[in-house]
Order: structure tokens, then sequence, then C-alpha cells
């Protein structure tokens, strides 16, 4: 994949840990925080819009807004964006409608935001019940905010929110179950989740409303149409609100390069997702609610930004399938697969969480499988051994650690990362191989505006301190 503009920033710093509770935690090198103080939504959308906004650190997709006040506090953004709609930015953005009959959420948050999406919601609406929740998708960050308004619910004498659903979403709830210490291990290192003793959820809120493809709904005034699709999960549902022209997409829009390669995440799917996000297009929709970072306002803005991520999506699948269709391996297709020009500087689709080489190896994983076309990478020798035999080759560690540490100086601190770990696996006992390796990686990750493969390369970073490769596996 050859560099997209602007990749490579001065000094990382990576989104905050969006599956973990609000605790002091070690991430890639920062920036002290920024907390705008803005007078609405509406402002830093356009901000945001026109290339203005800091989307790389201060209001990085996965990461809440916040408000600054007069004290020295501030507070997750929450505001009525619309008549009757309000938004609460946090990881993942929060939205509630009022139909004249209960109110109906369109995704509930994560368990860290229980009680700041209950307050705001009440705040907002203090005596009327939340009627109906749609989940976009399984991911934790979306659907675990219900439990508080359940409660109430049975506190007020309320029917319980009847949570809508596609079919699918309760098999991954299951598989989630299955694997909490797998995605622990697997959080940790694309969030930079330090904190001892913090695991991955285990227990789920199943819907009471499940669909195959389509499903609609009314509740008071506005009608709720229900739509699957595939895209970074199997189980997508984005709904559309005719009477107010609202979209909500989930996260298949995100306000970056879609998250649909994410090299330690289940299959996703750039060609199903490119196709409904011409769907929503069609639908001319005047408020887009993205399932990460801001709104976008009319359809003179929604309209392209959802037409130019399916482009996107559609020529990083159709260039990849034809160099496989040639017969050509990963590693020539990651190299040679290139976002378009006129896509690249688009502030929507700036490769600020996933990297566009992640995308490209997913499609080789949907059509391809998992083999890369290396023949001696079939049937391996154990790493551990194949380091051993480059290691004497090259003349011993100390060499090659020269050689990495000449590398880091040089600016290729990507090649020096191949190196070093050879060595770590070589002579795990070796103090200086941890001190090299840790500097390697830190320069690797400070290279990379993409916070998933920022924080995946600093946990490398972090874990070489400790003498270990990794913090959250043992191996």
């Amino acid at each position: 994949m050859r560099p997209v503009a602007n990749a490579d920033r001065d000094t990382a710093r990576s989104a905050p840990a969006e599956l973990a509770p609000a605790q002091p935690c070690r991430t890639a090198p920062q920036r002290a925080p920024k907390f705008l103080v803005m007078t609405s939504i509406r402002a830093l959308a356009d901000e945001h819009w026109e290339g203005r906004g800091d989307l790389v650190h201060t209001h990085h997709p996965v990461q809440p807004v916040h408000h600054f006040h007069d004290d020295g506090t501030h507070s997750i953004v929450t505001e009525e964006i619309d008549e009757n709609l309000l938004t609460l930015k946090s990881i993942a953005s929060v939205n509630a409608l009022d139909t004249g009959d209960g109110l109906v959420m369109l995704d509930t948050g994560g368990a860290f935001d229980r009680q700041i999406v209950h307050d705001a919601v009440r705040g907002w609406r203090p005596n009327d019940p939340v009627v109906a929740a749609i989940y976009s998708h399984h991911h934790i960050d979306h659907v675990l905010g219900t439990a508080l308004f359940d409660s109430e619910a049975g506190e007020k004498g309320w029917p319980k929110p009847v949570v809508y659903a596609h079919q699918d979403l309760p098999d991954h709830f299951r598989r989630y179950e299955k694997t909490v210490g797998w995605n622990t291990a697997i959080n940790r290192r694309q969030f930079a989740i330090d904190i001892p003793g913090w695991s991955f959820p285990g227990d789920y809120r199943d819907p009471d409303v499940t669909y195959a493809d389509h499903l609609t709904f009314t509740r008071g005034d506005l009608t709720f149409e229900l739509h699957h699709a595939r895209g970074e999960t199997d189980d997508a549902t984005w709904t559309f609100v005719p009477e107010t022209k609202v979209l909500h997409p989930g996260d298949l829009f995100i306000w970056a390069v879609p998250n649909a390669g994410n090299p330690q995440k289940v299959q996703r799917y750039l060609s199903d997702w490119a196709a409904a996000l011409r769907q929503m297009a069609a639908l001319q929709p005047e408020i887009m609610l993205s399932g990460h970072g801001l709104p976008i306002f009319g359809s003179e803005r929604v309209v392209p930004a959802l037409l130019d991520t399916a482009e996107l999506l559609d020529t990083l699948e159709s260039q990849t399938l034809a160099l496989m269709n040639q017969g050509k391996n990963l590693d020539t297709v990651i190299h040679e697969v290139e976002i378009p020009a006129h896509l690249r500087d688009k502030p929507y689709l700036r490769p600020v969480y996933d990297h566009p080489q992640f995308l490209v190896r997913n499609v080789w994983r949907r059509y391809g499988g998992w083999y890369e076309g290396e023949p001696d990478n079939l049937l391996p020798a154990p790493r551990a051994q194949q380091a051993g035999e480059w290691i004497a080759l090259a003349g011993g560690v100390s060499s090659v650690l020269s050689r990495a540490e000449k590398l880091i100086a040089d600016g290729d601190a990507r090649m020096a990362c191949h190196l070093v770990e050879y060595a770590a696996l070589a002579e795990p006992d070796n103090d200086e191989v941890w001190a090299v390796r840790a500097a390697a990686y830190r320069a690797h990750s400070a290279e990379h505006e993409s916070s998933m493969a920022r924080n995946i390369l600093h946990h490398a970073a972090l874990a070489s301190e400790e003498r270990k490769r990794d913090l959250a596996g043992d191996y």
C-alpha cells in the first residue's frame, strides 16, 4: 500500500480506550488533551467538514467530545441538534428521538456510558419513557447502555424498552461470552488499555425483536425503517426516519476510513458495505448521525460523504481482487493497492482509526483464505527456530541490534522492528534486546495516523519495557 497523504504525524496520540472505564492508562505518546469550548455540535461539525478539525488527536472519532467548563471540569457533549433529537457524543454516538409517544434510542452506548447517557436523556426529557432502542450492531460501545432504562421502567411501572436488532446479533453476544479472555487481550492491544483487572464484558441484554432483511415500526409521529447490511459486522442495522429524513448508519459511517480491516477482529465485508452506503444516499438524508464522530447536516453533505466512502471501499476491493486474479501474493497486493488521490484528503476519509492495508488484508481473507502465497510459511518451522538461524547468519545478536539502531536513526523503524523481533525470539534474556525493541516499536508507532496501528505497535513497546513480547498474551 503506497502511503496515504498526510499519513505521518509528528507525535502519535492514541484514541482513548473505547472499551475501558474512565481510569488512567498508559497509551501511545500523547499531546496534552484539549477540550474545545463550543456553542454547538453543528459548529464543530462544520469545522470538521471543512477540514479544520483535529480528527487525529483532539476529536478522534473514537473518543468523546467534551465541553470545558469555567470551574475546570469537563463533560461529554450532549445537545438537542434538531427538534426532538438529542445526540450524545461519547466514544460512540448515542441518540434519542422524541416521537410524541415516548423516546426511541438509536444505540445506547457502552457500560461505561450508562449513567452519563441516562442522566442526559432525563435532563432532556424527564418524564418520557424510553419505549424502544435500536442496536446498530453488536459491538459493546453501542449496546450496553440499556440497563438503567430497563431498571427505571420497572421502578416506574412503565413497559421496558423494546430492543430491535438484526437476527444475527444474539449469536455474536454468545460468541463474546465464549471468548471473554480473547477479547480482553485483543482490545488491550487495540485501545492501549493498561488497567489492572480490566476484562471484556461477559453479560448482554438480548433484543426483544429481531428481523432478517428489513423491518418498519411506527411510534407516535415517527416511522423507523430498519435495514440489514453487512459491513463492519454481518449484523449491521441502519435506520432511516422518513418524516425527518434522519439517517443512523451505525458504524457504517465513522468519520474515517471505514473500520473494514481491523487485524484482530472477525471478517468484514467491503463490497456489501459500499452497496448499503449507496442505498442510504438514495434516500437523500438531511441529518446523518454517524456511529462515531459528529453528525453531518444537509443532504448536500451527507450524500457525497456516503458515496465517497462507498467508492473507497469498492476501489480497495476491486484493486485487491484484480491482483489476486493475477496470482499475486499478499505481500505484493498490500504494497500495490492504493487509495485514489481524489479521496485521500476528504476530511471524513482519513485513516485515523483503521489502516488501508488492513482493509486489503480483509479482502484477501474473505476471498483467498489465510495462505498469503509464501510457500515457506505454509508449514513453517517455529518462529524462534527461524530467528536463531537468521541471527547466527547475521553474526550474532549484537550485530542485529546495531543494525536495528541504525535503521531507527535513519527513519526506517518498520524494518528495525523486523530485525529486533528475531533478536527477542533468539535471546529473550538479553536486556539490550528489549531496550532496542522498545525503541523500534515506539518509533514505528509514532509514524502512524491510524490509532489502531499506533496502539498495537505501542503496546509492543510497552511490553518490551517489561521484557515481554506482549502484555496481553503469553508468548
